[in-house]
């Protein structure tokens, strides 16, 4: 493989590797914000804030941390015939349907671009009583997607390179 897509695969794989650490965080923030909920339920006057926030923080840990999961061979497979296969077929039956995530994830940031700039261009709100703006969590989503698409064509390319018999790891 050309130097320029092993550059490729080791810089996604750096970047994805360090936000998808700094992403597992969250859920301890998430955690924070559930017990506030709950000790302000329970001795104080309850906050407007925690629930939406907290599924923003969940948000942000699931589509920041989905890319780490994928490079990490961590994300949910049927393992029913897939553990039996030889790493050349596991890599060409991979190849074959990384490209309907790419199609889906392509999609998705399609939307998701389209969403984020309605919201920025005018001011879009939650529909709570916190009426929280809507476009940080939205940017969020997208680099979220942005990472996961990045990461799913390094993958593609680490399997077409086991097909080759390489190694871009």
């Amino acid at each position: 493989m050309p130097n320029a897509l092993k550059s490729y695969v080791r810089g996604v794989d750096a970047v994805n590797r360090r936000v998808g650490r700094a992403a597992m965080y969250l859920i301890f923030a998430m955690a924070a914000i559930l017990l506030w909920s709950s000790l302000s339920k329970a001795f104080f006057v309850p906050s407007l804030w925690t629930l939406e926030m907290a599924q923003f923080a969940m948000v942000a840990y699931y589509l920041l941390g989905g890319p780490y999961s994928l490079q990490l061979g961590n994300h949910v497979r049927m393992d029913l015939l897939y553990t039996t296969w030889t790493p050349r077929t596991k890599a060409w039956v991979n190849s074959f349907t990384v490209v309907f995530l790419l199609v889906y994830l392509g999609l998705l940031l399609y939307g998701g671009l389209s969403s984020t700039h309605y919201a920025l261009e005018y001011g879009e709100r939650s529909y709570s009583s916190w009426r929280p703006y809507m476009a940080p969590i939205k940017i969020i989503a997208c680099i979220g997607i942005i990472l996961m698409l990045l990461q799913a064509v390094a993958v593609l390319l680490k399997d077409v390179a086991a097909l080759r018999g390489e190694d871009l790891s």
